[in-house]
């Protein structure tokens, strides 16, 4: 894990690593001062997105960054692989769609539970994908 003052970026490579982001977004959550609802919305998100990095994508990365935008403050985090990409992002966002056997609610989970969401991905390019939490004022 690489640490700055508002950016943490961890290595998604196994199932423990999943676990460690998890831990950490609850901490940077509660020190945030977010409401239980919110970290668990937020831990949720986190956790299935890195899952996905790491099943679909092959692993990568997480980064955490602390956020303000005026007198709003957030977490943002921003998942990187280099895996196969995703060809149809607007099937993939469906509920039940998968390509995995799961359930199919990961991204589209993950887009609910956020107030922000973005996913760049193309076939053979990787995805990102960037979720914001801001704290209510």
């Amino acid at each position: 894990m690489t640490d700055t003052a508002d950016e943490r970026i961890m290595q998604l490579r196994s199932d423990e690593d999943v676990v460690r982001l998890r831990q950490l977004v609850r901490e940077q959550m509660v020190a945030a001062g977010f409401s239980l609802i919110d970290q668990t919305k937020m831990v949720t998100a986190s956790s299935e997105l890195a899952r996905n990095t790491l099943r679909y994508g092959g692993g990568g990365e997480a980064k955490l960054s602390r956020l303000t935008n005026g007198l709003r403050h957030g977490l943002g985090l921003e998942f990187i692989d280099h895996g196969p990409g995703i060809p149809d992002i607007d099937l993939a966002l469906k509920d039940g769609y998968t390509t995995g056997g799961g359930m199919g609610l990961g991204l589209s989970g993950a887009k609910r539970l956020t107030d922000e969401f973005d996913i760049e991905s193309a076939p053979g390019a990787g995805t990102t994908v960037r979720i914001t939490k801001w704290k209510p004022y």
